[in-house]
């Protein structure tokens, strides 16, 4: 029983993912990633199993109009830009 409604639920999860994928990889990743504006057929057909997946993420940025991938925020970053400030550096000012 339990085990029936998961398989509901992932089913019901990967159609909606489904129903997102094809308008998105036909218009929505080329507003939210410039490099994959010109991506090839096959690029397009490639990423629809991850946007499957991933609908929900895919979909928010998308509607906040997002135009660029996140740019990565990490220690080893912040110290090559000399320009981040981590919350361990806060709490000890």
């Amino acid at each position: 029983m339990i085990a029936q409604a998961l398989l509901i639920a992932a089913g019901i999860y990967l159609l909606c993912g489904l129903a997102f994928a094809i308008p998105f990889v036909l218009v929505g990743v080329a507003k939210i990633d410039p490099h994959a504006a010109h991506g090839s057929w096959g690029f397009r057909v490639l990423i629809i199993p991850g946007t499957m997946f991933l609908w929900p993420l895919l979909a928010r940025r998308w509607l906040k109009g997002v135009h660029e991938p996140p740019e990565e925020n990490n220690p080893h970053r912040c110290a090559a830009r000399n320009s981040c400030s981590s919350r361990r550096e806060e709490a000890l000012t």
